[in-house]
């Protein structure tokens, strides 16, 4: 997928969840479909950039695919800097520049079961994961977040797959995440399953170190920051298993954790 793919949409609606803290709103944005072919994969992202943003706002910003039909493409962010604060003031009808989809997928296997391990924002990618995945019936998510379960799209996922969350409110709470996490990866590994996972880098670092701890399968989709999105800036890139550098936009942000390196 190449810049060239750049489409200008409308602004559906944009508007924060449940009690989001003024200056940190957990935002469902929905944009009008831009009529991709052949269409999107769960754990692929975009690049955006609203017309009316001053050259000062020069990069697009990366996001998730939350999940998209016919009509309308639906992006989670949070408010967190100076361009996502920007974002938070579109209106309906309000123009962006979109390209993607961009970047790899998760994997969706039949007949074996898959672990969704989701840290905050990255419950994002498997909202459209659950929605487009052949048998709902093997997912199972977990979630480790800081806001109340309202500020996120987690009700519908729950009506659909099994689900558990654990909510961090204070320093405590992290051994139990990490706890938990390690005998869900030894779970699924001992059992053939997949584990699909995004999040913060602390909470990739967790799953990474149990995944190759327990020999499992799992796909680990990266958060780092972006600024093209098509590999022309060389700006993400993280390293893979044999220590070399590599660009997340390009050859992923999905990697097997076995192919990758999250040594600080």
């Amino acid at each position: 997928m190449s810049a060239n793919n750049c489409r200008a949409v409308k602004v559906i609606s944009n508007k924060p969840l449940g009690l989001s803290s003024p200056g940190e709103e957990i935002v469902e944005l929905k944009l009008e479909y831009p009529d991709w072919k052949p269409g999107w994969r769960a754990g692929q992202f975009v690049m955006i950039r609203p017309v009316s943003w001053p050259l000062d706002l020069v990069w697009g910003r990366p996001f998730s695919i939350c999940n998209a039909d016919e009509t309308s493409l639906t992006i989670l962010f949070q408010v967190v800097g100076r361009g996502t604060a920007r974002l938070l003031e579109l209106k309906e009808g309000d123009e962006v520049n979109i390209w993607g989809p961009l970047g790899n997928f998760f994997s969706k296997p039949q007949n074996r079961p898959v672990l969704m391990l989701a840290g905050g924002m990255g419950l994002a990618p498997f909202c459209g994961y659950v929605d487009t995945h052949p048998q709902p019936e093997n997912l199972k998510l977990f979630f480790a977040h800081r806001p109340p379960l309202e500020n996120y799209p987690y009700k519908g996922m729950a009506a659909k797959v099994d689900v558990e969350d654990i909510r961090e409110t204070k320093p405590s709470d992290i051994p139990t995440i990490i706890a938990r996490v390690e005998e869900l990866v030894k779970e699924y590994a001992e059992k053939d399953g997949l584990i699909v996972a995004c999040g913060p880098h602390p909470f990739l670092k967790t799953i990474w170190n149990a995944a190759n701890k327990y020999g499992a399968d799992a796909e680990l989709s990266l958060e780092n920051r972006m600024a093209c999105g098509v590999g022309a800036c060389l700006g993400c890139v993280c390293k893979d298993g044999d220590d070399h550098h590599t660009q997340v936009c390009t050859t992923g942000p999905v990697f097997k954790a076995n192919n990758l390196s999250l040594e600080d």
